[in-house]
């Protein structure tokens, strides 16, 4: 789940929404937009707010967040028509080092967070991720009825929960859990 001191990455998103629907926005347009969905008059008091949560964590303090995982893709529009158009992702962002150059991309639902690259040396095909959650089976029924015909996934009981897993069109694997 994103929260305050994801902003930019969110105004940044927002944009690329809007110009996805032929509406220009402004960044500052977005980041004022995005201080009023948290509640702030201006973006200038969020800023604050998050300038002052950096601060907050001790320096010489070990923080470990969620690691985000690569799967190696080795086509675009088959990763996109998985990520986003099946699960549901957000395409986040897009990178490449010039025209005709592979991709890295970040995609994301739910605070789940999916790094995807052609990049050779990225990552190698076949990875699995494993991810707690909560509604699996209403997400399977959603998933059942986008009617994706490389995909089926079912809900199975393991000792630790119910499970479903999804396999991507190169054999990266997201084992998506609820705990019962």
């Amino acid at each position: 789940m994103r929260d305050f001191r994801d902003a930019k990455l969110m105004a940044r998103v927002l944009r690329q929404a809007f110009a996805a629907r032929d509406v220009a926005i402004s960044h500052s347009e977005a980041l004022e937009i995005v201080a009023d969905q948290f509640g702030c008059e201006q973006w200038n008091i969020l800023s604050a707010r998050i300038d002052a949560a950096q601060v907050a964590a001790p320096q010489d303090a070990v923080t470990i967040t969620p690691p985000i995982p690569i799967f190696r893709i080795f086509s675009v529009e088959k990763a996109m028509e998985f990520y986003r158009d099946f699960l549901g992702f957000s395409v986040d962002w897009e990178h490449r080092f010039g025209d005709n150059f592979p991709l890295y991309c970040q995609v994301s639902r739910s605070g789940m967070i999916l790094h995807l690259s052609e990049h050779a040396g990225d990552a190698s095909p076949g990875a699995k991720a494993f991810v707690w959650m909560t509604g699996v089976r209403a997400f399977r029924e959603e998933l059942i009825g986008k009617d994706y015909r490389y995909m089926k996934p079912g809900v199975e009981e393991a000792p630790w929960g119910l499970e479903m897993t999804v396999t991507d069109p190169f054999n990266n694997r997201i084992a998506f859990c609820e705990k019962v």
